[in-house]
């Protein structure tokens, strides 16, 4: 099986959601996004009414934004507030922050309510929840997994991005092999070159999250390579 250019950037959200980032880097998003045909792009809450006028005129290109960001440590009902309104706001993905705290104290149950109640205010769509994996022990990464598929979630996203690592193979073996079709998996951190994301596409992982300069790289070097497409 080979992937094209387009193939990968259609498994391939951007985003602009660091503290700074403003109308500027959505902008230079939204080019490039519409250039290259990257699947999503992601912004901070406040900016999803301007995203979605940005990408009025590109259907294919998907708004996203993520609820309870960065560290997942909002109560229950912040983050179903925080859904309601990216929903109103006319987002189409919402990318959750799993409470990695509660996860890691034990308390299960609330990080599955949690999990859901979002899942619920987001109504139809597709709801990511990041495990922030570089932080968790492989016992406590599998019992993320088992919350979001209990939950609903439509994806297990690996990281942030923000811590280092973000997303290794073994990482990703671990969660592919425990996960099997019951979820999909998207990995995010870590993603720099061609060869990184094929052997992460050849474990199944679903969707990518890369920083936009190393999305367009990787682009252009399937592009440029003979036939224009790798091999997966």
């Amino acid at each position: 099986m080979t992937m094209t250019a387009r193939d990968i950037a259609r498994l391939t959200d951007i985003s602009a959601v660091r503290t700074p980032h403003g109308e500027a880097e959505i902008r230079e998003m939204v080019e490039n996004a519409r250039r290259h045909s990257f699947y999503a792009v992601h912004v901070l809450p406040c900016w999803v009414r301007f995203l979605r006028e940005l990408l009025a005129a590109s259907p294919e290109v998907l708004a996203g934004a993520p609820v309870g960001f960065p560290a997942g440590a909002h109560r229950t009902d912040i983050k179903v507030a925080e859904a309601r309104a990216l929903v109103a706001d006319g987002v189409q993905e919402m990318d959750m922050m799993l409470n990695v705290g509660k996860l890691r104290s034990g308390d299960r149950r609330y990080v599955l309510e949690d999990i859901r109640a979002v899942v619920q205010a987001a109504g139809a769509l597709p709801v990511k929840v990041i495990i922030e994996a570089p932080l968790l022990a492989d016992d406590q990464i599998r019992l993320a997994c088992d919350l979001c598929i209990q939950g609903g979630a439509a994806f297990v996203k690996t990281s942030t991005g923000w811590l280092p690592g973000g997303s290794s193979l073994p990482m990703l073996r671990l969660i592919t092999a425990h996960v099997g079709q019951a979820i999909q998996v998207k990995a995010a951190g870590g993603i720099r070159d061609v060869q990184t994301l094929v052997e992460m596409r050849r474990l199944g992982v679903a969707r990518f999250g890369i920083n936009l300069h190393t999305a367009v790289q990787i682009v252009t070097e399937v592009t440029a390579l003979p036939g224009g497409a790798v091999e997966v």
